[in-house]
């Protein structure tokens, strides 16, 4: 529904304050990542040896980020959350730790020649694609599927992590439609996913922001997934998504 962020890679200034979210589906999110976890955290967590810095990097800048929100209490290696829940942090592995925290997934971009590489990832609510595929990947490869990843998109989006700067987050945001209710969506690239574009009885969407993390220089990009039925949609937002989803088609 806004034209500036219609095209590819849409991307705007994060509020302050405003880089990590709190919705109605936290508690249920969060549930959900704690059974993934359990059963089968080896396709929804990966952590290569030179991205151990970043990772508890990345738990330190969001517990400061908690502490500054009146939801959350944050005392010495125990955090708790705003549904009362009690967590007791795991500096050995604190990718889960924050799998315990908020709904975001989080990957670890880190610059390796010219391009920057998949070297870590809490990716519980993938939209298609597989974790295992895309570890320790360039940006250019993982997004090798996606038909309006041209070239020249490619290149700005390099162009965008290289100048990402720790005191200003980024974010964009994306619509998607699905059948199937799950949020755990992973897909093979061998087995591409035809989009329900039009009848579709979910819509998903991701918030995806990008933070630079002073100490190690990685590029985090994190991922608010919120899903609704479509039916519940208003006039006006049905209206917005028949027209970003026919833009979409023209492109491809």
């Amino acid at each position: 529904m806004e034209p500036k962020l219609a095209r590819l890679p849409g991307i705007q200034p994060v509020a302050p304050g405003d880089w990590l979210q709190v919705d109605e589906a936290y508690s249920a999110q969060l549930a959900e990542k704690a059974r993934l976890l359990r059963g089968q955290a080896h396709e929804v967590c990966a952590v290569s040896d030179g991205a151990r810095p970043a990772a508890r990097e990345l738990l330190a800048r969001v517990l400061a980020d908690l502490a500054a929100r009146g939801e959350f209490l944050c005392a010495g290696d125990q955090v708790t959350r705003p549904d009362g829940v009690s967590v007791r942090l795991d500096a050995a592995r604190p990718l889960h730790s924050l799998s315990q925290l908020v709904q975001e997934d989080f990957c670890i971009l880190q610059k390796q020649g010219d391009e920057h590489i998949l070297t870590a990832a809490l990716l519980c609510f993938p939209a298609s694609w597989t974790l295992s595929e895309k570890f320790l990947r360039p940006l250019t490869l993982i997004h090798g599927a996606v038909e309006s990843y041209d070239a020249g998109i490619a290149a700005r989006v390099q162009r965008l992590l290289d100048n990402v700067r720790p005191d200003q987050p980024l974010w964009r945001a994306n619509a998607l439609a699905y059948d199937d209710p799950a949020l755990y969506q992973p897909r093979r690239a061998i087995a591409p996913r035809q989009a329900p574009k039009r009848t579709g009885r979910y819509i998903r969407s991701e918030r995806q922001t990008l933070v630079r993390l002073p100490e190690t220089e990685a590029v985090v990009f994190s991922i608010h997934t919120t899903q609704v039925v479509r039916a519940a949609l208003t006039a006006a937002q049905a209206d917005g998504l028949e027209r970003h989803l026919c833009e979409a088609a023209a492109d491809e």
